[in-house]
């Protein structure tokens, strides 16, 4: 098997992983603490990424400034984005969430624009459009449900856009950390400052709550969100883009939502509608036409 099909199964394995990260979230948020849920994840991943970091490469020294902005990485792309996406997925479907977690090309886009003063070629404005019109569509509730459960699944649905808006930002910021230090090392900081972030919070929840670790299906779960969704998934997908253009990867994207909604209609038994397939045919419309822009954008320069 050649290098590049073999790229190509480990990026299409960990776009899989990712977008049943929204299903396991659904299901861990009925029965687990949000903070507690997410603390036990980054405290695991950090305990796998930490050796394997000074295996790889070493103790890493950073500059003051430099663990500022990982800081502000963990900030936006962790803590706050955990934040929207677990409170999100209380009041709306795993299938609408893994949706509108795609489109973050376009936010990136956008913020790209706004922060960096990067180009917005016509191509990226119809993408931006194309998103915004599958967000549209998702909010096309069934008109039976009663009107109580449609404003829930609609601030749902919000929560799940901040938590897009939050990943894009930390994308950003990501681009300037990149150019500094690993990949690896940076997954390592984030995991490590996610956990502190988590903490106090956490142990709050855990007091009030009453939440009694009895479960072995929640610590699966969370097992799960650790080993795979944050680990594993990275390690595919830093192993695979390493050797496929941007462009490849960034279409590959779209197996995301696809991954989401499969896995939610078969696991948790949500129902799709029509409105779900357009809005899925625009966001991933969008994410095609926004990778056509990085093959572009790569040939000349």
């Amino acid at each position: 098997m050649s290098k590049e099909r073999i790229a190509f199964i480990k990026v299409s394995a960990a776009m899989i992983i990712v977008g049943s990260a929204v299903v396991s979230g659904k299901l861990l948020v009925e029965s687990m603490p949000v903070f507690l849920a997410a603390e036990m994840r980054f405290f695991i991943s950090t305990l796998i990424f930490l050796p394997l970091l000074i295996w790889k490469e070493g103790i890493p020294v950073f500059s003051f400034r430099l663990v500022r902005i990982l800081f502000l990485l963990s900030l936006a792309g962790v803590f706050l984005y955990n934040i929207f996406l677990l409170y999100g997925l209380k009041w709306t479907t795993a299938s609408e969430a893994g949706i509108i977690s795609s489109i973050l090309p376009a936010f990136i886009a956008v913020l790209g624009y706004i922060i960096l003063k990067e180009k917005l070629s016509r191509i990226k404005i119809i993408a931006v459009f194309l998103s915004i019109g599958g967000i549209l569509c998702l909010q096309l509730t069934d008109s039976q449900a009663n009107q109580e459960f449609q404003l829930l699944q609609i601030l749902g649905n919000v929560l799940i856009v901040c938590s897009v808006i939050a990943e894009a930002i930390f994308i950003i910021i990501g681009k300037y950390a990149s150019s500094k230090v690993s990949p690896l090392a940076i997954s390592t900081s984030v995991s490590f400052f996610g956990t502190i972030l988590f903490f106090p919070p956490a142990i709050y929840q855990t007091m009030t709550s009453g939440y009694q670790f009895h479960s072995t299906t929640d610590l699966a779960l969370v097992g799960y969100s650790a080993i795979i969704v944050t680990v594993a998934a990275f390690l595919l997908m830093y192993q695979g883009a390493s050797v496929l253009p941007a462009y490849q990867t960034g279409i590959l994207t779209s197996m995301v939502p696809l991954s989401t909604i499969t896995l939610a209609s078969f696991i948790l038994e949500e129902s799709l509608k029509f409105h779900h397939f357009v809005g899925l045919l625009c966001v991933c419309s969008s994410i095609i036409l926004a990778s056509r822009v990085e093959k572009t954008e790569a040939r000349t320069s």
